[in-house]
């Protein structure tokens, strides 16, 4: 009788787990995913936790078992989207060594080149702070930190490239910030296309001609 491997079983479960239906997933699976897509797509206010629940096929009750509120819900989503930014900065940044100013390209390239090849609404961490105005709502405190955390990094990088002040980093913030909201209105064959290019003009004139 034949047997199968450890390697074909993981396989097997693996797919398995692809194939299954969306009700056969985890109660908690299917409605942070919906919440996701739901936010994104349509604004966190637009959208409330009836439609959540009906759309990820579980009930107003689950939901609450699984989330305290709608406000944490929100947050927990941002939360899970701000780790897949700083992945995605980490593996931009960790082709260039330790070359601060490789590094500042590297980010406005890949920035372009994400924000002009994806069908999106824009940043949803920028989204976030735009909509929620209470200082103390958690999801607001997720954006307000990931700006900040941004900021950070883009003052430590081009320092670390020459910049004898931040100015450079206030100046890569604003491009950055800009182009999100352009890419959103003008779409990908409007300004944002041009966002490197812009981005290497102020590094070029903060380090050698600044």
């Amino acid at each position: 009788m034949a047997t199968r491997n450890s390697g074909d079983a993981a396989a097997g479960e693996k797919e398995a787990a692809v194939c299954a239906p969306a009700s056969k997933r985890p109660a908690r699976d299917r409605i942070f995913e919906t919440a996701r897509e739901l936010f994104y797509q349509h604004g966190i206010r637009a959208v409330g936790v009836e439609t959540i629940a009906a759309e990820a096929e579980a009930t107003k009750m689950t939901l609450y078992r699984n989330f305290p509120s709608k406000d944490e819900l929100v947050a927990e989503v941002l939360r899970e989207q701000e780790r897949e930014y700083w992945a995605w900065w980490e593996s931009v940044t960790a082709c260039c060594c330790t070359d601060p100013r490789a590094q500042l390209e590297a980010i406005f390239d890949a920035f372009e080149t994400k924000a002009c090849n994806a069908d999106i609404h824009g940043c949803p961490l920028s989204n976030a702070a735009i909509e929620l105005h209470e200082e103390n709502h958690p999801a607001q405190v997720v954006s307000v930190n990931y700006k900040r955390e941004l900021y950070r990094r883009l003052r430590e990088l081009a320092r670390g490239a020459g910049a004898k002040d931040d100015d450079l980093a206030d100046a890569l913030m604003l491009l950055m910030e800009g182009a999100s909201g352009a890419r959103v209105t003008l779409g990908a064959g409007g300004p944002v296309r041009a966002v490197a290019r812009s981005a290497k003009a102020l590094i070029r004139f903060h380090l050698d001609v600044g």
